[in-house]
């Protein structure tokens, strides 16, 4: 038999089938959070004008970069859970709780959308914890615990470009 055809052995980690998919589902719409909140910070760190250009064009770029770094992360623990990850933006509008910003709005509105989008989803990557933990999941609450770390930061340091 081709070796490139023989089935795959079963995934048996110590995680059920029903809870990865359950755990998989969850890292879906944390994956496409994810991708819009980085879509949307690349698409500010393009369009900000202002006097605060140059601050607010470096922040957005260093914010962009760690979201892009984080997807690979998320995807790639879904497809070690023995599921496919969500690629396309069809999936990732259906799944996402963040929605797209229309047209550019001013600096101070863009920060307004990045808080709320950073905090969209941290409460996306938070409302996993009870599944992740009842399945006795460390490396999946280990990546929420680590994205959260940095979704709260970020929203805190947004918010605070704001008060005056």
């Amino acid at each position: 038999m081709n070796a490139r055809k023989a089935k795959a052995p079963a995934i048996d980690i110590g995680i059920s089938a029903d809870e990865r998919a359950k755990i998989a589902k969850g890292l879906s719409a944390l994956l496409a959070d994810s991708y819009t909140l980085y879509l949307m910070t690349h698409n500010f760190h393009w369009n900000v004008t202002g006097p605060d250009f140059n601050s607010l064009h470096l922040m957005f770029m260093g914010q962009y970069t760690e979201q892009w770094n984080a997807l690979d992360v998320i995807a790639e623990r879904i497809r070690a859970l023995g599921h496919p990850a969500p690629g396309t933006y069809k999936e990732f509008v259906n799944l996402a709780s963040i929605r797209e910003v229309e047209g550019v709005p001013g600096s101070d509105d863009m920060i307004r959308h990045l808080v709320a989008a950073q905090e969209a989803t941290a409460r996306t990557a938070r409302k996993l914890f009870p599944l992740v933990n009842a399945a006795n999941d460390q490396p999946t609450a280990d990546l929420l615990t680590q994205r959260l770390e940095v979704h709260e930061k970020t929203a805190w340091m947004l918010r605070s470009l704001l008060e005056k």
